[in-house]
């Protein structure tokens, strides 16, 4: 079992920028966590796939994310990072970090990132 806690999001003005960051514990090795990443999720919709890592580094991003969000991994802290510039009101959302494992998905229990224009 995979605990995930999730902290950075907030408050922040279009154009401004946030760091998420995830930390896995629990029942982890480096080997057990094939990626990690975050989706969001708006009231009402279905969640959707911000960005996402894997343990050799391959990243995948949203196209809406591309050029404005990084994502990073330091595994020996088995921890992500979603780095966030030029935010905008459309990414308005709860954001849920994720760590996949050979045969499951945990998640975290999500954090709340506003963008006021």
């Amino acid at each position: 079992q995979v605990q995930l806690v999730e902290s950075g999001g907030g408050l922040v003005q279009a154009g401004g920028s946030l760091t998420l960051s995830c930390a896995a514990s629990g029942s982890i090795t480096i080997f057990s966590i094939k990626d990690m990443g975050w989706y969001r999720q708006a009231p009402g919709k279905q969640r959707e796939l911000v960005a996402g890592i894997t343990r050799f580094g391959s990243t995948t991003y949203d196209d809406s994310v591309k050029g404005r969000f990084t994502i990073s991994r330091d595994s020996a802290k088995n921890t992500v990072y979603l780095q966030m510039n030029s935010l905008q009101p459309e990414d308005t959302d709860v954001y849920y970090c994720y760590a996949s494992g050979p045969s499951t998905r945990s998640w975290g229990q999500g954090t709340q990132v506003t963008v006021s224009s």
